[in-house]
């Protein structure tokens, strides 16, 4: 791994670990600000909202500095963030600090990912992003189980004070190996970034990734009792399952950015029709308990797959001023989630049973094939005419 991207990677590592960690440690939190777990839970909301909105504020806010200086900050921001979590005295202090960590994240994602492109020649660019993007996997495999375990032992601030440590290695690592004057802000500035979102084919991708982060939501963020309830395993199980689950996001990870390299395009297409054919296998076979393990493994697996491919597709379609259009997916992959896990909720609430949620999944995955048919079909359209000139 080159080691501008391993001080990519290091950062995502500790943004993933933010993000994530704070779900095992909800009962702690709760018990000790006196708060129900629900409440608790919505710290997770604050911090996706906060991505959300931060996207696209933070790209704007620095469409025109140099990129390393920006990424030195905004690791520096989760630093910040982080020990404002560990120190806050109360619940709505807690909150407001994981909004504040969460604006960081989404422009780190989509200018990090533009530099990491920017690192490599262009038939590798998609591998690029996708070490960037290992750390974010990774800590899903060691750094929210760690920061769970050492939040259960020694309170949950002490988790957020070894984010902090994993923070500033991030911010001196960025500050040491990637160079300076890489993948500058295009001329036009501002201006330039917010022109290419007129193009159609950006918010296809965007739209492609929301749709693909919904599908996996309205399915996952019901795991644990499908798990349960369905397949008829005991809950210490399903924590090795999902790290099961962990383990196959980091290979798809690797699998996608190599084989977007090789075909963009026919890799998204091709990997959201696994996936919606995948869900309809959860829901004939889940309630087999072996056959649901190997299927969420293969499930983390794809999900990640299709990662990679996404991003560099935004970078593509925006590549005169990629920077915001970059930031913005990070935004539509977080919408998804919400979204996703919203829809799932109804459908359960409606009556559709818990063996049938993957069916919700298989059906948003879907219609992300049909954007994603859409967005190819213009890109051949787009091809004729120029033959033709």
């Amino acid at each position: 791994m080159p080691l501008p991207i391993l001080a990519l990677a290091i950062a995502s590592f500790c943004i993933g670990t933010t993000e994530f960690v704070i779900m095992g440690l909800l009962p702690e939190v709760a018990a000790d600000l006196g708060v129900s777990i629900p409440s608790a839970g919505l710290l997770v909301t604050g911090y996706a909202l906060g991505v959300v909105f931060g996207a696209p504020v933070i790209a704007v806010a620095t469409a025109h500095m140099p990129r390393k200086p920006v990424l030195v900050g905004l690791a520096m921001l989760f630093v910040v963030g982080n020990l404002l979590c560990a120190i806050a005295p109360n619940y709505w202090m807690l909150m407001a600090a994981r909004v504040f960590t969460a604006f960081g994240h989404g422009a780190f994602f989509g200018i990090g990912s533009v530099v990491a492109a920017s690192l490599v020649p262009r038939n590798k660019r998609a591998s690029a992003i996708a070490l960037m993007f290992a750390g974010l996997t990774l800590s899903n495999i060691l750094g929210v189980p760690g920061g769970t375990a050492l939040g259960e032992a020694y309170g949950w601030r002490a988790t957020f004070v070894a984010v902090v440590g994993i923070g500033l290695v991030s911010v001196a690592a960025i500050a040491w190996l990637v160079p300076a004057g890489i993948a500058q802000p295009s001329g036009g500035g501002l201006l330039g970034e917010v022109r290419v979102l007129g193009k159609l084919q950006v918010w296809l991708a965007m739209l492609i990734s929301a749709l693909a982060s919904a599908s996996l939501f309205a399915v996952f963020t019901y795991i644990k009792p499908y798990l349960t309830d369905v397949s008829g395993l005991s809950t210490a199980t399903v924590t090795w399952v999902l790290l099961l689950f962990g383990g196959g996001m980091t290979i798809g990870n690797i699998i996608g950015g190599r084989l977007a390299d090789w075909k963009l395009m026919p890799t998204v297409i091709g990997t959201l029709l696994m996936l919606a054919l995948l869900l309809v296998g959860f829901a004939e076979f889940g309630a087999v308990a072996a056959v649901a393990v190997f299927i969420v493994f293969l499930w983390g697996l794809l999900v990640f797959v299709i990662v990679p491919p996404l991003q560099i597709r935004v970078v593509e379609a925006a590549s005169e001023a990629p920077n915001l259009a970059a930031t913005l997916n990070q935004g539509a992959f977080n919408i998804g989630n919400a979204a996703g896990a919203w829809v799932g909720g109804v459908a359960l609430s409606l009556g559709v049973s818990y063996a049938n949620l993957p069916l919700v999944g298989a059906a948003l995955a879907l219609l992300a094939v049909a954007v994603a048919v859409m967005s190819q079909t213009l890109d051949r359209q787009l091809l004729v005419t120029h033959a033709a000139q």
